[in-house]
């Protein structure tokens, strides 16, 4: 299984890959570009052993600082595109405001309990600019939050910030311990390894609550306060697997019934005997704790970005990296499981060449499922066929009502009654499920893979490796605008509020004003 910021992606026999044709995107500090299946592109073999010095005043942190300011530079000097905004001149943390309405909190990944990523109140997309910047103390993998008029944010370097959403400035931020080097893990490739995946907000408490790996391999999920940051809560989350040296939590948390759940998958390189699993937390910290583990020997990671995704009636879907069988009986890998709140198994679906997936690593644990609101479920993976599935019993092996030919989709999608957003390898797709039919509206620029948003009459995407923001026509998939912001993780994901779009980048959070 290959994983991508440390969960398997589905490119060669191992984690993550490089896509490897930029020195910027080869040097990134949290993990190396990819490739898709058995791919030429490989990281160089010395490049290991510098990815991702990214949070403690390194050497590779000047490289990549450097190398922001070039890309921010030919963004600004693009003569193909003079309606882009420059990023060369951003309003410093705390010294120039950006003026607009505000908009809907955004509470955890894609904003609400389905992912959906759709944005409300948010204006028209005008011109793009930088509205300020936040440098931080490591990587930000995970989407920011904003709740009020507070943006957080959390990071490599195991912090949690907070900060002012028109501004930048921080208000407070939180250390949860030492994060682990990458010298210290048998495979991977995030240096340091922190806080990867996006953390949750319960108005119910007014705690953030994330995951934060430290010294000693341990996880552990922490409800912080949000006016001050002070840590009303903390729990050790033991390893379901045994192996805590080998799980990495990048898939966002989700909240639901007075529980956090939280799912681990592997590392880059797919290293030692993990086995995927999610965790159930009670939100007090206290009570005990509810566990899935996938009944396989091996293997099966549940790391795709967006989480568990929740339905009305409180199931949890969860899609499934491949596993160790490749013949013989179905081992509950390479597919899409629902769980009762609980964690109970309530029904799979995987397709009838689980056993191929699981042999070539082509399984769609590489895309979030996206929930639809008519009992439908779309899943993709890295095989590069979109299933359409019902729910909540989802068929079984070889139990889809269609499938088709759409993409390679690696991250969260996002989605509305009729249309779904994927992240594509080759560009976004948007795809039309109406009438149970799959069928392919348009697609985005085949730089722009990231994981995308909605709102404003446009959907919003990143390309990864060249540090550019899209606004899309939602309609058409034309490109309206676009900014560069400087290095990104992969599977960046922009949060929509009011009229800023919010971006985790390699060293902090931008916010681009003009959505």
């Amino acid at each position: 299984m290959v994983h991508v910021g440390g969960q398997a992606a589905g490119l060669e026999p191992g984690p993550e890959r490089p896509l490897g044709h930029l020195h910027a995107r080869a040097t990134e500090r949290g993990d190396p570009a990819f490739t898709f299946g058995p791919s030429p592109f490989r990281d160089p073999p010395l490049l290991h052993k510098n990815v991702g010095k990214t949070a403690n005043g390194s050497g590779m942190r000047r490289v990549c600082a450097a190398m922001t300011l070039v890309l921010a530079g030919l963004s600004a000097c693009s003569a193909q595109d003079p309606a882009r905004s420059s990023p060369n001149s951003p309003a410093a943390p705390g010294r120039s405001a950006v003026a607009d309405q505000g908009g809907a909190d955004w509470t955890t990944y894609h904003g609400d309990p389905a992912r959906t990523g759709v944005a409300a109140q948010v204006p028209p997309v005008g011109r793009l600019s930088i509205g300020w910047r936040a440098p931080l103390d490591g990587a930000v993998y995970g989407q920011p939050l904003v709740i009020g008029d507070t943006v957080i944010a959390a990071t490599e370097g195991d912090t949690v910030y907070a900060l002012d959403r028109r501004t930048g400035k921080e208000r407070w931020h939180r250390n949860l311990g030492k994060p682990v080097p990458l010298s210290a893990l048998p495979c991977g490739s995030i240096d340091p390894l922190g806080i990867t995946g996006t953390p949750v907000y319960d108005p119910s408490t007014h705690r953030v609550y994330a995951v934060a790996e430290s010294t000693g391999f341990k996880h552990t999920l922490y409800g912080l306060d949000l006016a001050d940051g002070a840590v009303k809560s903390q729990r050790d989350i033991p390893a379901p697997d045994g192996h805590p040296q080998v799980d990495q939590q990048r898939a966002a948390l989700a909240l639901a019934g007075g529980r956090v759940y939280v799912a681990f998958g592997g590392l880059n390189g797919d290293c030692g005997p993990y086995v995927g699993s999610v965790v159930g937390v009670p939100v007090t910290g206290n009570g005990d704790l509810v566990t899935y583990k996938v009944p396989t020997t091996r293997e099966g990671g549940i790391w795709a970005t967006g989480g568990p995704t929740l339905s009305p009636d409180g199931t949890l879907y969860v899609s499934v990296g491949n596993g160790a069988a490749t013949s013989g009986a179905f081992d509950s890998s390479d597919s899409v499981t629902a769980l009762t709140p609980e964690l109970r198994p309530r029904s799979v679906f995987a397709p009838k060449v689980w056993a191929d997936d699981n042999a070539r690593d082509l399984d769609l644990g590489s895309m979030a499922p996206a929930v639809l609101s008519n009992d439908r479920v779309l899943i993709a993976g890295k095989r590069g066929i979109a299933y359409l599935l019902r729910a909540p019993d989802l068929g079984g092996v070889g139990g889809e009502i269609t499938q088709a030919k759409v993409c390679e989709a690696y991250g969260g999608p996002a989605h509305t009654t009729k249309t779904v957003y994927l992240p594509c390898r080759g560009g976004l797709a948007a795809v039309d499920v109406t009438g149970d039919r799959i069928r392919v509206l348009w697609r985005g620029p085949s730089g722009a893979a990231g994981s995308p948003v909605v709102g404003g009459g446009a959907v919003w995407v990143a390309d990864w490796d060249s540090g550019v923001v899209y606004a899309l026509d939602q309609t058409t998939g034309r490109t309206r605008q676009k900014i560069g912001v400087g290095e990104l993780p992969h599977f960046a994901s922009p949060t929509l509020s009011g009229s800023l779009a919010l971006i985790g980048t390699l060293d902090g959070v931008v916010a681009v004003a003009g959505a």
